[in-house]
């Protein structure tokens, strides 16, 4: 076959050889991959919900008729444009034909010009039909992740289109962040968005293991191993085969067991503990750490050549302090989490309650205010406003007192646009001001409606 660009194929199914190259060639000239098949089935195996193509299919046939054809399509999808071509003008069949789901009937006496005509407007429903797909696909992932990496913040916007990206990339990365930020949960969505999203996802933390448990928990051990090692063990490594693997604080890991992973990452294959039998593996591995692995790498903590296979590419996760103007609707959401667990009215959140959690400094990150937020849901940490949860020493420190009124100002305005959902008629409404004083106020701190 030449290396000439293709509009898309059109499949050709007759059982008339000459038909079916005559019919072939002429679509070549018109700019398609034309295929032909004697057998429908050859045909159909060809097709799916991405195929991107229109089939031609002759009506009478010995072995499957056009219509047999056309249910057998429309099972695998009902939107792949069918057109059913005879030689015998059968308006009762043509018509019937049409109201199966033909895209439609065309006689092989008809002028050539119309039938690529045909072929050319199906080819087109068709790519609009996967361009459609393609888009509520997007769509739906980004809705998703925004309810799963929670955050309004510039930071965490560029995160969830990072992830997005990555996910689609089947490549090794690092999740770099301070304990908190929610590695797991960003390798949790990697993989989801991913072509492994089917297979496991397989999480292990290589700092709450024991030298011995986690070489066992990683490679797997065969009876005899070692004492103790009674029966066979698959480890986690060839437990995700197919899907993701995430070793969290990889950091941890002892220096032989580095080496050990930089042969599975290079090579992809194991032996398991006390075995020889070499097993190849299909997985895409996403290591976390809390530290820079590039500084360990350079202070010999951390095995510079598993940095580099492993560091294909990374994320950088950012803490609270880099976030302040997500607190709020990350302790809203997770108090409501934990209200609707135990079965409890969700406490309201006061604006000046909102000012004060952005006030403190959360060196938990997301853990910490998780925690909180649970805490403060079941009634055990109570705060009011001016009830001393706003101090002098909780406002920022920097610059004189104009500049901490205008910060002040700013995210009294930012919470309650959170809180009322970015309704601006309610916003000013609880703020006590003008909508017109809103608009400037807004103008004047750069503030959009969330």
């Amino acid at each position: 076959m030449s290396n000439a660009t293709f509009l898309g194929q059109v499949l050709v199914i007759d059982d008339e050889q000459s038909v079916r190259q005559s019919f072939c060639q002429t679509l070549s000239l018109e700019g398609y991959e034309g295929l032909d098949f004697e057998h429908p089935m050859d045909a159909l195996a060809l097709c799916n919900q991405k195929w991107m193509g229109v089939i031609v299919c002759d009506l009478r046939m010995p072995k499957m008729d056009g219509l047999s054809v056309l249910e057998a399509v429309q099972a695998i999808d009902p939107e792949i444009p069918i057109i059913l071509f005879s030689a015998h003008a059968d308006i009762a069949i043509a018509i019937k034909a049409i109201r199966s789901g033909a895209y439609e009937f065309l006689e092989k006496t008809d002028d050539p010009q119309k039938q690529m005509d045909t072929i050319h407007r199906a080819w087109q429903k068709r790519q609009l039909v996967l361009e459609n797909r393609a888009l509520r696909i997007s769509l739906a992932e980004k809705h998703e992740i925004e309810h799963r990496l929670l955050g309004h913040s510039e930071v965490m916007q560029g995160i969830r289109q990072s992830v997005l990206q990555l996910a689609q990339l089947d490549v090794d990365l690092i999740i770099n962040g301070a304990t908190g930020t929610g590695k797991e949960v960003v390798a949790h969505c990697l993989h989801d968005f991913s072509s492994r999203a089917k297979k496991p996802f397989v999480a292990l933390n290589c700092g709450a293991l024991s030298e011995s448990m986690i070489e066992s928990e990683l490679f797997g051990h065969e009876a005899g191993a070692f004492t103790g090692a009674q029966k066979r063990r698959i480890g986690k490594l060839e437990y995700a085969n197919g899907g993701t693997i995430f070793l969290d604080e990889v950091e941890s890991m002892p220096p032989h067991l580095q080496v050990r992973l930089l042969r599975v990452v290079q090579e992809r294959c194991l032996e398991r503990l006390g075995g020889n039998e070499l097993i190849h593996l299909d997985v895409r591995v996403i290591a976390a750490s809390k530290l820079n692995l590039r500084q360990a790498a350079d202070a010999g903590d951390f095995r510079e050549d598993l940095y580099y296979r492993l560091n294909v590419t990374n994320i950088e996760l950012p803490s609270m302090a880099q976030r302040k103007e997500d607190v709020g609707l990350l302790f809203r959401h997770f108090a409501e989490l934990a209200a609707q667990k135990y079965n409890l009215p969700c406490p309201t959140l006061h604006t000046l309650q909102l000012q004060a959690l952005q006030a403190r400094e959360w060196h938990g990150n997301v853990r910490e205010i998780n925690n909180e937020a649970e805490r403060w849901a079941l009634g055990l940490t109570f705060f009011a406003p001016g009830s001393g949860d706003i101090q002098p020493s909780n406002l920022s420190s920097k610059g004189g007192l104009g500049e901490q009124m205008d910060e002040f100002e700013k995210g009294l305005i930012e919470t309650t646009l959170l809180q009322n959902q970015g309704h601006l008629e309610r916003t000013a409404k609880a703020l006590n001001i003008p909508r017109k004083k809103l608009y400037l106020r807004m103008r004047k701190h750069q503030l959009s409606r969330p």
